[in-house]
């Protein structure tokens, strides 16, 4: 496979370059304690959700200006079509957009609510609930969370016992949902809820649901993790009155709407560029002399060998994207691609920290970034990197995928 670019795609690439270098808000700076969020696709520093309802005024204008910046061009949803406020991008324009914003460390905005919600929306949604979100979103408005998972319905989603009951015109929703992503940051949610207790199997009786975090009976709780930081939320339904028209689909047959919600996923480029600079800092600091005293005695011999095989795997990583962005160009939808993508790059993470953290010995334990080798990176890096193999899916579940989808074999 060819992945250079077409003299379009080049000229188009140095135009983003020049629009980054020139009108990213100069005020717009990261926070270098700040965690926010474990997603591999996030600039260490900003998270735009959490930094537009910022209580320093400097990052929250930032954010906002910044927002703005974007939605003129129609680059917060480059993709969509540009009647609702998208820029009509190709799906590889689209990626060499969101690669060079990388490159260049500068945060992507309305992430979950303009790459998954919205095109979702497009192939699902009705007149009214486009005209209602779709701008919003567009222009950095209106975020959004994702109310999927349940505190026993992770990895088999469909066990999910949310409920909702018909009453008139409206949904009364009950239950509890958790490891809900930024789901304090959110304005609206988009929610999986069971609809019929009694449907075999069971994803038939699911609906989809939008629900605005200020319905009474909606409470949203963050959750401390590992970092000591709060990156998701637990999300309480208590008689939550939800209209009908919030529905998206058939009653009952939301799994296949959150199904083809999943596939609109990210082709991963942002997880590729941050392995990739996370490589060149570690290059750069052991070589210094100040780097050569930090290694780990005894470990000099295995550096070089240990940082290759992750250049080499952060390269497979990157044409793994290359690979399902090409198919969804070529009028494809990324099916087990994803799953593969998702399974490498999360272990990935996991063994990248783990060769940064060998090479720092014991300086690999300070947690506080002033004054530590690298800003504490790798070990911040390590924790991370932890929740990984089951942030989006399971590595079991991914395999499993990979095997039956991808491979065609037997389920037993």
């Amino acid at each position: 496979m060819n992945w250079e670019d077409t003299p379009d795609q080049a000229a188009f690439r140095e135009e983003v370059r020049a629009f980054v270098r020139d009108r990213f808000p100069a005020a717009y700076t990261p926070d270098p304690d700040a965690e926010q969020s474990l997603e591999p696709e996030d600039v260490r520093g900003y998270n735009w959700p959490v930094d537009r309802t910022s209580a320093d005024p400097a990052r929250r204008e930032g954010a906002r200006e910044w927002a703005a910046v974007l939605a003129e061009r129609g680059w917060i949803t480059p993709h969509w079509p540009v009647e609702y406020g998208g820029a009509g991008l190709s799906a590889l324009e689209e990626f060499i957009l969101q690669e060079e914003m990388m490159r260049a460390r500068v945060p992507t905005v309305n992430g979950i609510g303009a790459f998954l919600l919205g095109p979702t929306l497009l192939a699902h949604g009705t007149d009214a609930q486009q005209a209602e979100h779709l701008p919003p979103i567009a222009r950095g408005e209106r975020t959004w969370a994702q109310g999927f998972s349940e505190p026993e319905a992770g990895s088999d989603l469909a066990g999910l016992r949310t409920r909702a009951v018909r009453d008139g015109d409206h949904y009364v929703v009950d239950g509890q949902k958790v490891w809900t992503s930024l789901g304090q940051h959110a304005d609206w949610l988009f929610v999986l809820v069971r609809t019929d207790p009694d449907a075999s199997p069971k994803h038939r009786g699911i609906t989809f649901l939008l629900v605005d975090v200020n319905t009474p009976g909606v409470t949203v709780r963050p959750i401390r993790d590992i970092r000591g930081d709060t990156p998701f939320s637990e999300i309480f339904f208590e008689n939550a009155r939800v209209p009908v028209a919030n529905r998206v689909g058939e009653e009952n047959r939301g799994w296949y709407v959150a199904m083809d919600a999943l596939s609109f996923e990210r082709a991963g480029i942002g997880a590729t560029i941050k392995y990739e600079q996370a490589i060149a800092r570690l290059v750069e600091h052991i070589g210094s002399p100040e780097g050569r005293e930090h290694l780990r005695e005894g470990w000099e011999h295995g550096v070089r060998q240990e940082i290759a095989r992750r250049y080499t795997e952060m390269r497979v990583l990157y044409n793994i994207a290359r690979y399902t962005v090409s198919k969804q160009a070529a009028g494809g939808v990324p099916g087990y691609e994803a799953s593969v993508n998702q399974l490498f790059s999360a272990e990935l993470h996991q063994r990248l920290a783990r060769t940064g953290a060998r090479a720092f010995g014991s300086h690999a334990l300070l947690w506080q970034r002033r004054n530590a080798p690298l800003a504490g990176a790798f070990t911040h890096m390590r924790m991370d990197a932890v929740a990984a193999t089951f942030l989006g899916g399971a590595s079991e579940i991914q395999r499993n995928v990979i095997a039956t989808r991808g491979l065609g074999l037997p389920r037993s």
